[in-house]
């Protein structure tokens, strides 16, 4: 239904906000019943929002639950009422899609249980139709419950200044709690379970469970809307349509391991069952949200494959560069997704919208190792012989001309042409931003010598990146990133952390903010770094 805003009201909802952000942990309630979970929002619209809650009732055949939308916190002027069931047949995630709102408002949400209990209130926003002068996104992605604590998330709630969250993915991991990198004794301390690696839909069911039991997660659910997105560690690492790297048929099917997995993530995130969509920002902005996962990715080239016999691998390396990889038939989103895509930067543009933004999930720029030598490593490190073996490998591919990473769009160079093409084409203002490497980098990007756009790629939350395995001097080892890749005109190799896009008619700015990691809650950033595209630039500014 539609309502008129009072603004007094709303000034008070503002000044109640630091209530909410310190309500206690406490009120999770055990397992055996209640809300267990907290709530939270997103896939927001003009005149409408998902609100989501789990809650845990005394009938096995689930619960009713009242939802109520508010313009303030105190709920005297409610605007909005409806239903929404919580079973065990969803692992008692309940979902309500609000409708008939304003656009551009705050509003304040709770679900009430048949015994008449409360959820904790929460805080959502839809999206601005007209008049938008600035809008600032906080961009999240690769949070490892194993590798550090989301300060990242905690810092962001903490923020008074965003109007949506934007996560890439990786918002849980898969992996067993005792995978490599894992940092000793931190997934016991928090929780996380189960303990192997998630296979199952009870083992992701419960990888969800434990990692919204973090409060900071939470507290950032619950006072702002956020569009989630699927990447890979949702549901094994390195996925394609019809497999992934870590999924062997010991594990039993793909299909069944894939469907579980997307069925845990959309019971557990407030987000509508569609695999990618368009949030229109005004007339300021058009915010894509792609799938290049579990949708229609062709498998990911192997080049020791290719590579295998090869007396010649110089050779080898030219003509995999050449034959393979070249093959228009790869894709990362398939035909269907691709023409939605141009089609819609087109219409974007044809509106008189300003900016064309693209949420996803890998690098979209090409990106070739450095030469790596001493200084990439710490002091005194000794290399043994397979070690040195592999990096000698690394480096001798990279000089041929091998991309670092074939996970990304550098192993689908012919889609990345088509994407790049449609925007040029429509003569877009594209920002392109993706997560999943764990480091932060800025990228012009070009298309056939052409200026098309920026991408701004994100640190980890928490998940280590290249200081995983190389400790040395993090200032050499970005500057010789910089060296090797004239299109990458920054990086931080070392550091977690989030993005905040701030976006406005002249320019879009992009922050990245470095935070520890080895404790909970929010802290003060170890430092921010910022870089700017202006309007019609296609470039980042110098």
């Amino acid at each position: 239904m539609n309502f008129t805003i009072d603004r007094r009201l709303l000034l008070k909802g503002a000044l109640a906000l630091p209530a909410m952000m310190t309500v206690s942990s406490t009120l999770r309630a055990a397992e055996t019943g209640g809300f267990t979970h907290d709530v939270a929002s997103g896939d927001p619209g003009h005149e409408e929002v998902t609100l989501w809650t789990r809650y845990i009732g005394p009938d096995a055949t689930g619960s009713r639950l009242r939802v109520e939308v508010a313009s303030d916190v105190g709920f005297t002027r409610m605007v909005a009422r409806g239903e929404a069931t919580a079973s065990a047949e969803s692992d008692h995630c309940a979902h309500a899609r609000a409708t008939g709102l304003t656009p551009g408002h705050w509003y304040y949400y709770r679900f009430v249980a048949p015994d008449g209990g409360t959820s904790p209130i929460g805080r959502t926003r839809t999206l601005p139709r007209t008049g938008v002068e600035r809008f600032r996104i906080g961009v999240m992605s690769c949070a490892n419950a194993t590798s550090g604590w989301f300060t990242a998330y905690a810092h962001a709630a903490q923020r008074q200044d965003l109007d949506l969250i934007v996560h890439l993915g990786d918002y849980i991991y898969e992996s067993p709690l005792d995978r490599s990198d894992a940092v000793a004794g931190l997934a016991e301390r928090r929780g996380i379970g189960p303990s192997h690696e998630a296979v199952a839909l009870a083992d992701y069911r419960l990888r969800y469970a434990t990692y919204r039991d973090d409060p900071d997660l939470r507290l950032l659910h619950r006072l702002y809307p956020m569009i989630v997105m699927r990447d890979d560690h949702e549901t094994a690492n390195n996925s394609w349509r019809d497999g992934a790297a870590n999924h062997d048929p010991g594990e039993g099917d793909w299909d069944v391991r894939a469907a579980a997995a997307i069925r845990a993530h959309e019971e557990w995130m407030p987000m509508r069952r569609k695999n990618y969509d368009a949030y229109q920002i005004g007339n300021l902005a058009t915010l894509f949200r792609i799938e290049t996962r579990n949708l229609a990715r062709t498998k990911q080239l192997d080049i020791e494959t290719a590579l295998a016999g090869a007396s010649d691998m110089k050779a080898a390396v030219a003509e995999f560069l050449t034959g393979p990889l070249q093959d228009p038939s790869r894709t990362m989103m398939g035909k269907a997704q691709e023409d939605w895509l141009t089609q819609g930067m087109r219409a974007s543009v044809g509106s008189g919208t300003k900016w064309q933004l693209l949420a996803q999930q890998v690098i979209m720029a090409p990106t070739r190792l450095p030469r790596i030598d001493e200084s990439w490593f710490a002091a005194g490190t000794v290399l043994d012989p397979s070690e040195q073996a592999r990096l000698k490998i690394a480096v001798a591919l990279a000089d041929a001309g091998l991309p670092m990473s074939l996970d990304r769009w550098d192993g689908y160079p012919a889609a990345r042409r088509r994407l790049l093409n449609g925007a040029a084409d429509a003569n877009a203002n594209l920002v392109v931003l993706s997560g999943d490497s764990h480091n932060a980098w800025a990228y012009d990007l070009e298309t056939g010598g052409r200026p098309v756009g920026v991408e701004f790629a994100g640190q980890g939350v928490s998940s280590f990146g290249l200081d995983k395995r190389f400790h040395g001097d993090p200032a050499v080892i970005a500057r010789d990133f910089v060296t090797a890749n004239p299109n990458l005109k920054w990086c931080d190799t070392s550091r977690r952390g989030y993005m905040v896009l701030d976006v406005n008619k002249e320019a879009v700015t992009n922050e990245w903010v470095f935070l520890p990691t080895d404790s909970p809650g929010a802290s003060q950033p170890l430092e921010t770094f910022s870089l700017s595209s202006e309007a019609g630039a296609h470039r980042l500014t110098a």
